[in-house]
C-alpha cells in the first residue's frame, strides 16, 4: 500500500480469502471485501487449498461486487496481485485492470506433479479439475489491461500460458531492514529458508549436508516436515518458523543461503544478500534476476546434491558493498517509483 500516492483512495480490498490474521497496519485498515467462497468453513484453514475447483467462483462472486462498488462510486482503476486465480477479476465497463502478476497457477501450469506428492485429496482434485482451470484461466486473462510481471521468468509464463506479453517489475524487499552486520564475521553453516512443501526441493539441500557432514539449519514449516525429518542426518537443524530479528541473525551469520527450486522471483535470496550472505542458487526462474553469478552467489544447472556440493565449493566471499549495491534495484523505493509511474500511464 506505501507503493499508492497520497493521492490515490483505496475504495476497498477484494479478496478470495480472509483468514482474519493482522497483515500490515495499512492493509488492515482497508474495508475488505470477502468472497462467498472465503466464508466456508475450510476457509480460514490451510485446507482452503482443497477449495480450488471453486476458484473460479470466487472470482466472479468479487467481479460482481467490483461493478455493485462501482455503481456507486465510481472507481478509476483495479488493480490485482495474483498467484492463482484473482486476475481473472473482470473489471467495469471502461475501468483498466492492472494485475501484478507473480505466477500463473503453479500447481496447474508448471508444477502440478510437485503439488501432487503427498496427499490423495490434492492428487484427485488437481487431475479432475486442472484442464477445467487452466481453461478458465486463459480465458480470463483478458479482464486484464496489463500485466505487471514479478521476474522475466513469469513474463515468459504470462506468454505461455495466456499469450500475453509483461512488463518486468521486481518486488519490494525490505534492504532497509535485512542489513549486515556490524562485525560480518560468519559461521561455518548452510542457511535454507522456505516453507516446507516438495516444489522447494529442500530435500536436496537435506541430502547434500548429509553427503558432506555440514551443517544445515533450515527455517521454515509446512507439510513436507516430516519426510525431510526421516531423511536428515544428525548436521541438518530443523529452526520452525522465527520471527524477522531472528531470521535476520541467520542471514548475517550463515556461510551461504542454498536455493535449489524453482521460483517465479524468490524475495528470500534478495533478503539475504541484502545481508551480505552468497547464494548457491539453481540456474532458473527468478535466480536468474536476483543472483549475481559469479559475484553475490553462483547457479548450477542440476537440481541435485552433487551440483550443490560442487557450486557451494566455488561460491565466493562477496564485498559487502557489492551485496548492497546489487540489491538496491529491488528496494521498497525502487518499487514504489515504478508501480507508481505504471498507475499514472494507464490512467492518461
Amino acid at each position: 500500500m506505501r507503493a499508492l500516492s497520497p493521492n490515490h483512495e483505496i475504495a476497498a480490498l477484494f479478496v478470495m480469502f480472509d483468514d482474519g490474521r493482522p497483515l500490515t497496519p495499512a492493509v488492515d485498515s482497508l474495508r475488505r471485501v470477502v468472497s462467498w467462497v472465503g466464508r466456508l468453513p475450510l476457509a480460514s484453514t490451510r485446507l482452503r487449498r482443497h477449495l480450488f475447483p471453486l476458484y473460479p467462483a470466487a472470482v466472479e462472486d468479487l467481479s460482481r461486487r467490483v461493478e455493485t462498488e462501482h455503481a456507486g462510486k465510481p472507481f478509476d482503476i483495479l488493480i490485482s496481485t495474483s498467484s492463482a486465480a484473482v486476475k481473472g477479476l473482470r473489471p467495469p465497463r471502461g475501468v483498466p485492470h492492472l494485475c501484478y502478476l507473480h505466477s500463473p497457477a503453479r500447481y496447474v501450469w508448471s508444477l502440478g506433479a510437485d503439488y501432487e506428492r503427498g496427499s490423495l485429496v490434492r492428487r484427485v482434485g488437481l487431475r479432475l479439475f486442472r484442464e477445467r482451470f487452466k481453461r478458465w484461466d486463459a480465458a480470463t486473462a483478458a479482464n486484464v489491461t496489463c500485466f505487471l510481471a514479478n521476474s522475466s521468468h513469469t513474463a515468459a509464463e504470462a506468454q505461455r500460458c495466456y499469450g500475453r506479453g509483461a512488463k518486468v517489475l521486481y518486488p519490494a524487499a525490505r534492504t532497509e531492514f535485512y542489513t549486515p552486520g556490524e562485525s560480518g564475521e560468519r559461521d561455518d553453516y548452510w542457511l535454507v529458508v522456505a516453507a516446507l512443501e516438495p516444489y522447494k526441493r529442500v530435500d536436496l539441500a537435506v541430502r547434500a549436508a548429509n553427503e558432506t557432514g555440514k551443517r544445515l539449519v533450515v527455517v521454515g514449516d509446512g507439510t513436507a516436515r516430516n519426510e525431510l525429518r526421516a531423511i536428515a542426518g544428525p548436521t541438518v537443524e530443523f529452526a520452525g518458523r522465527i520471527g524477522d530479528g531472528a531470521l535476520r541473525e541467520h542471514y548475517r551469520r550463515a556461510r551461504l543461503l542454498l536455493f535449489p527450486q524453482i521460483e517465479d522471483f524468490g524475495i528470500v535470496a534478495v533478503e539475504a544478500q541484502a545481508c551480505g550472505c552468497p547464494v548457491v542458487a539453481f540456474r532458473a526462474g527468478g535466480a536468474l534476476n536476483t543472483v549475481s553469478d559469479g559475484v553475490t552467489g553462483v547457479l548450477f544447472t542440476e537440481q541435485s546434491p552433487s551440483a550443490i556440493l560442487n557450486a557451494a565449493a566455488s561460491c565466493p566471499v562477496p564485498e559487502v558493498a557489492a551485496c548492497r549495491s546489487w540489491v538496491e534495484r529491488f528496494s521498497e523505493s525502487a518499487f514504489a517509483s515504478e508501480f507508481r509511474r505504471h498507475i499514472s500511464t494507464m490512467l492518461k
